[in-house]
């Protein structure tokens, strides 16, 4: 074919259709597919290259063995297991499952939790942030909007714009969580207190215990030795930008989730102790020029009983666990943000590599080499909320809370989701069992002897080649995992059924 006819052709079709007819018609498309599909329609592949053999540890015969050098593609595809589903739709509803289970089993049993636990104490609780000025926001009341912020229309703040807002705002309405005046919110107050949520998570579940005890007429070591209390949280962020905690606290009895709290331990002492803790917990903020803060929970505090009766006025542990675990898979992005990291990964931000060297990489400026915090992708109400990241972080009094590096979570550094260690089973528990399995239906497959038998061992050696797929691929990819999704939505109808 000459030039000018293949220039034709690439003229006529995009490189897309192009590489995807490559992919389709390839000898060795089958097979791929098949790894695709192993990896439920993964977004971001991880490539590996390497092998694996089955040994017999008594003669050291070979019983099994796979070389990636045998795949027609030349490597093996394993899932990324990123959590976000920004990033990993496929690899996040897994997540999202686990997550769902970890929660569903605390309230519920299973997976080594007796169901018993169903009879403890529990309550469903959202702790938020307080607010750092008005923001746009959807009221809706009976199933009628009403006015976002209605004020006097003739009403100025000191910048001269309106102090409110008389629209009925739909839900895809791009102001809302936008601040009514920028210049009036508290960008600094909002990033320092992100940066201390951590804190106030794990001030209130010490102070909960303390509070607890004290309605109980007990000292606190006396109190720990009659009850357990139990904890699992997940954060959502706002589209103001801001973390809410939705958490499930639980009340068992000094051996945790096997044995029941006592009679006294009862719904009324975990309800009426939570909201006393919440409002006396305080973070102060570092030293500084710019002023000091003091962080709290904002005033919506909601906490609700999870009972087992359902038909009583509390929450179903299905509805909660299935609540709390769609948040396990949501990042920042959700509230205008970008969902990978901003600084420069050889100074981590800082613009420098030493007490005076500045950093080659970024030139200094902290940023990943080619990027502007003007040109993101961002909410403007966002990206002001990054520049607070980036000029705070820049104070020597405030390097501690690390806020360039997590200038793209808005300053928040916690961690997602966490629990207690006697809540329920782990995430790393339910992963190993998912791959026992899968593990064990490979050695039935190959006539091995069953996972764990002793008269054999695996020698292995995995190298990384690379991540990602074709713009053909990631076509075929989206549509296998579409077709895992629907599959697993038809399965747990049934079984709701």
């Amino acid at each position: 074919m000459s030039e000018s006819n293949e220039h034709d052709k690439q003229e006529r079709h995009p490189e897309w259709m192009i590489d995807l007819a490559r992919v389709i018609n390839a000898p060795h498309y089958e097979r791929w597919r098949a790894m695709v599909a192993g990896t439920g329609g993964c977004s971001h592949p991880i490539h590996l290259t390497g092998e694996s053999a089955v040994v017999d540890a008594a003669t050291g015969e070979v019983l099994h063995a796979y070389r990636t050098d045998d795949e027609p593609s030349g490597h093996l595809l394993v899932a990324c297991g990123n959590r976000r589903a920004s990033v990993c739709p496929a690899c996040s509803e897994v997540y999202r499952a686990d997550t769902f289970h970890l929660i569903r089993a605390g309230l519920s049993g299973g997976k080594g939790i007796p169901e018993t636990v169903s009879a403890h104490p529990r309550a469903f609780v959202t702790l938020t942030a307080p607010s750092f000025g008005p923001v746009h926001t959807r009221r809706d009341k009976g199933g009628t909007v009403r006015t976002c912020r209605p004020r006097n229309r003739d009403r100025t703040c000191e910048h001269e714009r309106p102090i409110g807002c008389r629209v009925r705002h739909d839900s895809g309405d791009e102001r809302l969580g936008q601040p009514i005046c920028p210049d009036c919110y508290d960008y600094t107050g909002a990033v320092l207190w992100q940066a201390h949520a951590g804190a106030l998570w794990h001030r209130f579940t010490l102070e909960v215990r303390r509070t607890l005890a004290a309605e109980a007429g007990l000292s606190r070591t006396e109190f720990g030795k009659r009850v357990r209390v139990s904890f699992v949280k997940v954060a959502e962020y706002q589209r103001r930008g801001l973390v809410h905690f939705h958490a499930v606290i639980r009340l068992d009895g000094p051996g945790g989730a096997d044995e029941p709290p006592p009679d006294w331990a009862d719904h009324d002492l975990l309800t009426r102790s939570i909201s006393p803790a919440a409002r006396k917990i305080t973070v102060t903020s570092p030293e500084s020029p710019l002023g000091r803060w003091d962080l709290a929970w904002g005033d919506q505090l909601d906490i609700r009983p999870i009972l087992f009766d359902q038909s009583a006025d509390g929450l179903s542990e299905r509805a909660v666990a299935s609540y709390i675990a769609k948040y396990a898979t949501k990042g920042a992005e959700t509230s205008g943000t970008v969902d990978h990291r901003l600084s420069c990964s050889a100074c981590k931000g800082r613009g420098r590599l030493g007490p005076v060297a500045s950093c080659g990489r970024c030139g200094g400026t902290g940023l990943k080499p080619g990027l502007h915090l003007d040109a993101l992708p961002v909410t403007e109400h966002a990206r002001r909320m990054i520049r607070t990241c980036w000029e705070l972080g820049a104070r020597r009094e405030f390097q501690a809370l690390r806020l360039r590096p997590w200038a793209h979570m808005l300053g928040f550094r916690g961690h997602f989701s966490t629990k207690s260690r006697h809540y329920s089973t782990r995430l790393g528990d339910l992963r190993e069992v998912r791959t026992a399995h899968r593990t064990a239906e490979a050695r039935e497959r190959y006539g091995l002897p069953a996972l764990g038998d002793e008269t054999t061992f695996v020698l292995a050696h995995w190298r990384f080649a690379g991540s990602g797929y074709s713009p053909g691929e990631a076509i075929v990819a989206e549509d296998i995992r579409r077709r895992v999704a629907l599959a697993r939505a038809i399965a747990a109808e049934r079984e709701d059924g």
